[in-house]
Formats: structure tokens, C-alpha cells, sequence
């Protein structure tokens, strides 16, 4: 299934999760936050939250400096 990653489609297996999206797009393992369809989806809950075909994903890390 596809689904869109901060703006670009992202082929990944049905029944993916936040977790597994994470992975497909190598994502740091630290300082980052997801939205899921417009909403944010508490680390806790990545492992289970399911994505369906379509949705739309955002990745946002942080950055030090100034």
C-alpha cells in the first residue's frame, strides 16, 4: 500500500504501523515527533497504531542550533 511521508508517496506493507513506517523511511531514533492525518501520535502508541492505505504522515525531528 502507499502512503504519503511529509509530502512524497511511500510504498510500505499492509498493516504497517507508525513503527514500521519509521523504519521504511530510516527516521532517527530519537527527537522525533509523528502526526498521523493531521493528528500526533504519542510515541507509546507507535509499535500499535495501524496505517491505513492513503494516510497522510508527517516526520518532524529536532534540530539544535540557532
Amino acid at each position: 500500500m502507499e502512503v504519503q511521508v511529509n509530502g512524497a508517496w511511500q510504498a510500505v506493507p499492509d498493516n504497517a504501523t507508525v513503527a514500521d513506517v519509521l523504519k521504511a523511511v530510516d527516521a532517527p531514533d530519537r527527537g522525533v515527533a509523528v502526526a498521523l492525518n493531521g493528528e500526533v501520535v504519542r510515541r507509546g502508541a507507535w509499535p500499535e497504531t495501524v496505517v491505513r492505505a492513503g494516510a497522510r504522515l508527517e516526520i518532524l525531528t529536532a534540530v539544535q542550533g540557532g
